[in-house]
């Protein structure tokens, strides 16, 4: 997905994040991948967290680390994290601009730990920037590209394991179009010329009468030997 597309989302929905209202029927593998990394930052000097958006799960995880630089490819993001860092009074913090498809500005060996949370898969092809025997930790809904990129970059002790027991459940086709339109790659389901298209997907949807979306995530980390 293109930055443009990004940038869009920064200014339409304030931020990476999605608009419509839902539960979390389960316990969700967004939830287990943060209480994982929290009780791991303490251990790395340097962190670096590839694709931080808005920058507001970069804040949230600066209490646990010594150091955290995020970076992100939308100036759109980038604005909005700036703003909120200077707001924060965190003081452990760098927002960077830069995108995996260039070199990245950062030193051989500079980070300890990379995380990757539903961030740029192509971070694992810029090793250099993890010392050795440094780690990175991940969560996506589509893995392929992982083990392809991992394998690729001769990464040791992967571990990749997948988590599909949780429900994301909507109250109304409403927030169910909302969120089917945040999607990358989705076109706009809340505009009329949508509607049959939507009208699908809520039939798809439908569990025991209810809107509702499997969770699907791999979690996987792997180390830089």
């Amino acid at each position: 997905m293109g930055m443009e597309w990004y940038d869009m989302i920064a200014k339409r929905n304030g931020g990476y994040r999605g608009r419509a209202k839902f539960k979390i029927e389960g316990i969700s593998a967004e939830q287990i991948y943060e209480e994982q990394l929290i009780r791991m930052l303490p251990a790395y000097d340097s962190v670096l967290d590839a694709g931080c958006g808005h920058g507001e799960f970069t804040l949230q995880m600066a209490a646990y680390a010594a150091r955290i630089t995020g970076f992100d490819n939308s100036k759109g993001l980038l604005a909005i994290a700036q703003r909120a860092l200077a707001s924060s009074g965190v003081t452990n913090v760098d927002f960077v601009y830069a995108t995996t498809k260039t070199e990245l500005p950062f030193e051989d060996g500079q980070f300890d730990l990379i995380y990757d949370r539903r961030g740029p898969t192509s971070i694992l092809e810029h090793k250099r920037v993890l010392r050795k025997g440094g780690v990175v930790f991940g969560i996506h809904t589509d893995v392929s590209k992982v083990k392809e990129r991992l394998l690729a970059n001769q990464y040791d002790a992967m571990e990749i394991r997948e988590f599909n027991d949780a429900w994301v459940v909507f109250p109304d086709e409403t927030q169910f179009a909302l969120f089917l339109s945040d999607a990358p790659g989705n076109p706009d389901y809340t505009v009329p010329e949508m509607r049959e298209q939507l009208e699908l997907r809520v039939r798809e949807n439908t569990v025991d009468g209810r809107i509702a979306v499997r969770e699907r995530k791999y979690i996987w980390r792997a180390e830089n030997h």
